[in-house]
């Protein structure tokens, strides 16, 4: 992937196209979607992000795909195969649009680390103007640095993101964090 890292600063709308697609998803998936959150740095107040609204769908089981990935086709999200430079991700089933606005949508099983550590990393930086500003700061430095290769900039931002998880987790264990009730 040898894209270009566009942030902009938070836009106010990301919280309502957010809810608009919520709400077609959850009529869509039915008693399927356990949760419908949304996630990444569009969901988090005051974070500069790139235009992609990221929603994750937490479901009991990842087969058959057809019971959430033809709701999800009639959407107009298309399934991607989950492989990255490290393999193919058995955590998460990827879906993007076909045309129009950008937005990523992740199904991930019901309980899964790969689901609750998306949830607790948008709390925490919800609730920790510290962390929040390193994250951007670091967004900011980072897509100057890998300007036109996303995949670089995904890479280096894991470094502060497992920085800002170590501090959520004590977080987490001093308020008693656990998902709190879905989105949509």
């Amino acid at each position: 992937m040898n894209e270009t890292v566009d942030l902009v600063h938070y836009r106010d709308d990301w919280p309502v196209l957010f809810r608009a697609l919520g709400r077609d998803l959850r009529r869509e998936l039915d008693g399927l979607a356990l949760r419908i959150d949304h996630i990444g740095s569009t969901s988090v107040p005051r974070l500069p992000a790139k235009d992609i609204i990221d929603v994750q769908i937490s479901v009991a089981s990842f087969v058959p795909l057809d019971a959430y990935g033809c709701p999800l086709s009639k959407l107009g999200f298309e399934y991607k195969e989950g492989h990255g430079k490290e393999g193919p991700d058995l955590s998460k089933r990827y879906f993007r649009e076909r045309s129009g606005r950008e937005t990523h949508i992740h199904v991930v099983r019901n309980g899964s680390w790969a689901q609750v550590v998306q949830l607790l990393l948008r709390d925490h930086l919800r609730e920790s103007d510290t962390d929040r500003r390193l994250y951007e700061r670091s967004k900011w430095k980072l897509a100057d640095e890998c300007g036109n290769d996303r995949d670089k900039y995904n890479t280096a931002k894991r470094r502060v993101i497992w920085e800002i998880l170590e501090r959520a987790h004590w977080w987490s264990q001093k308020v008693g964090w656990f998902p709190g009730p879905t989105d949509a």
